[in-house]
């Protein structure tokens, strides 16, 4: 078995939500020892977002790229083909400003790959990376999950959209939220999360 751990928080010791994807690689290594996990945080060693000159490379030949194109072009298709060869993906994922965090976004922008993550039919997109099972760690400083906090809530529903758009159906959330509303309701939170972590099916 094969886990890709995507760490993306730039709070380091003190991010609830490396804290709890840690826990949720445990799991798994414990309920399947032989497990082989591919570490990447994307805070740490940042992707380069998206830009003209990287984009341009798939409308440029080969030949004709310049060396920013050609790294580019090689970290993409690493990243690409790490997250296809995972059995399971674990995506710590805090919400920044309503959504993810920039690092995670481009990361999305990587594996997101037309003719190898999907591919465009005469019937629309159909995802070509199904068959994994994906656990979302979302931590949230305030309180979404109620009616009004779901009308600002662009992280977990996008992460569900993005895993969808690319054929993944089993799609698992750990939440933890108002980790920033007094230490009582943090620890609370972290301590629900934990103990969702036990249940989830690995």
């Amino acid at each position: 078995m094969q886990l890709l751990h995507i760490d993306s928080s730039i709070l380091g010791d003190n991010s609830v939500s490396r804290q709890l994807s840690a826990v949720v690689v445990d799991a798994v290594r414990e309920k399947h020892p032989g497990v082989q996990v591919n570490h990447r945080d994307v805070a740490a060693s940042p992707i380069a977002h998206l830009s003209a000159e990287i984009l341009g490379a798939a409308f440029t030949p080969e030949s004709d790229w310049n060396a920013t194109q050609r790294a580019e072009r090689a970290l993409t298709d690493a990243l690409i083909n790490e997250f296809l060869a995972a059995d399971v993906v674990v995506i710590a994922a805090p919400m920044y400003n309503f959504s993810i965090p920039s690092q995670l976004k481009s990361w999305i922008d990587r594996i997101a790959a037309a003719g190898r993550t999907f591919k465009y039919t005469e019937n629309g997109p159909v995802g070509l990376a199904g068959g994994k099972k994906v656990v979302i760690v979302s931590s949230r400083g305030g309180v979404y999950s109620n009616e009004q906090g779901k009308a600002m809530d662009f992280q977990e529903d996008y992460l569900r959209t993005v895993m969808g758009f690319v054929g993944i159906t089993d799609v698992q959330i750990i939440r933890a939220e108002a980790v920033n509303m007094g230490d009582d309701k943090r620890a609370t939170a972290i301590h629900a999360a934990r103990e969702a972590i036990k249940s989830l099916a690995l």
